[in-house]
């Protein structure tokens, strides 16, 4: 006997029948419990007395539809994908059959269509299978970087980004780090704090973000580094950085854990500030090890000492060339750097100097390793319009622009009118003047009227007598 599909209702069907014909129910009940009318109920008794278990079962089950579409327009319709359509989803394909060529296929027998031929697959059937990547060997030979943008206090404060240091050999966290955003300063700060901890490791992997890879192929300036890759260039470190982020997955499975054991870790500490957070971070960081951190299949570490006669402030900060104009003047991110003209510095008239920008702050002018005094002139500091900002940034960026737009609460008031006060006589301020004197109000002068009430009418004194009185 060979083998019937049934369905669940089908089933359900066939023990109610077989109670039914055992006499261990009532047909009424049977009815009720199968939900068909009582005539219906009895047909399908006879069909299982007279076929047995298999009559139940649809009869049109493994046969094509009745309504489906013949095979000619199938085929016409594959062929004008094919030909036409051929990387359109099966919704957008759809549409355009009845739009051009007048033939109308539901987007689902498309898509099953376009399936059976091989032209379209499903999102599920098109994700790559990433090949896994197995760990290195030692510490110190690959460490993974990437910077989490997350509600890392919840509603007690702001949103900030956590830097991440991950050792590929064996998960361990090796810096932590809050700041507002990722940043090149930031990225020196959590690097420098790296080498003294650990010394200095063989790479470093990371995304594509600006701060390590210089996007742009045909760049004039930088030979092809970012800041950060420069300094770790003189730190005789390497940078990598994947194509994807499954590639350096350590990190990102960090990321998630840390999204859920450190957020509620500093809530049950009461921590809201990233300074109280980062000094949070070292014990933390020791329970975190102790618990996901997977032994090195090499006890080798790889991790070198930094040379004690490289000074890190000097290596870890911004440098730029700019050059010195005939006014001793030289321009760096909005403001005037005058050089005193003293010494060497009126001899270095259009040459180049070097800027060494500390993310403390402080600001030096060089040429040839000799810092240059200087005067500072701040230019308005302001975002300009249209800026390119990367989203990473944009949260620091829209902070500070709300902080400067509170220091200057003049800005925000509108003026009564233009300005021209110091112009000389001409067409706008002419016409700024008619605008200003036709929005002053004028006086009423008195009203010329024809009307009874508004004459002047001569009475008689009250005390004289009047004619009729006479």
């Amino acid at each position: 006997m060979g083998m019937v599909m049934m369905s669940k209702r089908e089933l359900n069907r066939l023990d109610v029948l077989a109670r039914l014909d055992s006499d261990r129910l009532t047909a009424r009940a049977a009815a009720e419990l199968m939900a068909i009318t009582p005539r219906q109920m009895y047909r399908l008794l006879r069909r299982y007395r007279d076929g047995g278990a298999s009559a139940i079962a649809n009869q049109r089950r493994g046969r094509p539809s009745n309504n489906r579409l013949p095979d000619v327009v199938r085929d016409h319709a594959i062929a004008l994908v094919r030909e036409r359509y051929a990387d359109f989803g099966p919704t957008f394909a759809a549409e355009k059959l009845a739009e051009r060529h007048d033939l109308k296929v539901s987007r689902e027998t498309l898509r099953s269509w376009m399936r059976q031929a091989g032209i379209w697959m499903s999102r599920a059937e098109r994700k790559r299978i990433q090949q896994p990547r197995h760990r290195r060997e030692h510490i110190g030979e690959l460490i993974q970087i990437d910077g989490s943008e997350h509600r890392w206090f919840e509603d007690r404060a702001a949103a900030c980004t956590l830097l991440v240091f991950v050792d590929d050999a064996t998960s361990r966290l090796m810096e932590l780090r809050f700041v507002a955003s990722e940043s090149t300063f930031a990225y020196f700060e959590a690097l420098k704090a790296y080498l003294r901890r650990h010394g200095k490791p063989v790479a470093f992997y990371s995304d594509k973000h600006s701060i390590f890879r210089v996007s742009n192929e045909n760049a004039a300036s930088g030979n092809g580094m970012t800041q950060f890759g420069r300094a770790l260039s003189e730190l005789n470190i390497e940078i990598l950085c994947a194509n994807t982020s499954q590639a350096k997955g350590r990190v990102e499975r960090a990321h998630h854990t840390l999204q859920d054991r450190l957020v509620k870790e500093l809530r049950l500490a009461s921590v809201s500030t990233i300074e109280a957070a980062n000094a949070f971070l070292p014990n933390f960081v020791a329970d975190y090890n102790g618990r996901f951190a997977k032994p090195a299949a090499r006890d080798q570490d790889f991790h070198r000492s930094v040379d004690p006669r490289q000074d890190l402030d000097q290596i870890l900060c911004w440098r730029e060339q700019r050059q010195v104009s005939h006014q001793l003047v030289v321009n760096y991110s909005r403001m005037k750097l005058t050089l005193k003209p003293e010494g060497l510095a009126v001899r270095l008239r259009g040459k180049m100097v070097e800027i060494y920008d500390f993310p403390d702050g402080r600001l030096e002018v060089r040429w040839k390793g000799r810092s240059l005094p200087y005067s500072a002139f701040d230019k308005l500091q302001r975002v300009s319009h249209a800026a390119i900002v990367e989203n990473k940034r944009l949260g620091e960026i829209l902070a500070w622009i709300k902080e400067q737009q509170d220091r200057q609460p003049r800005f925000n008031q509108v003026p009564d009118g233009p300005r021209r006060s110091n112009q000389e006589p001409g067409i706008l301020k002419n016409r700024a003047m008619k605008i200003v004197e036709a929005a002053k109000p004028k006086s009423k002068s008195p009203r010329v009227s024809r009307r009874r009430s508004d004459m002047v009418v001569s009475a008689a004194p009250a005390h004289a007598p009047s004619e009729a009185a006479e």
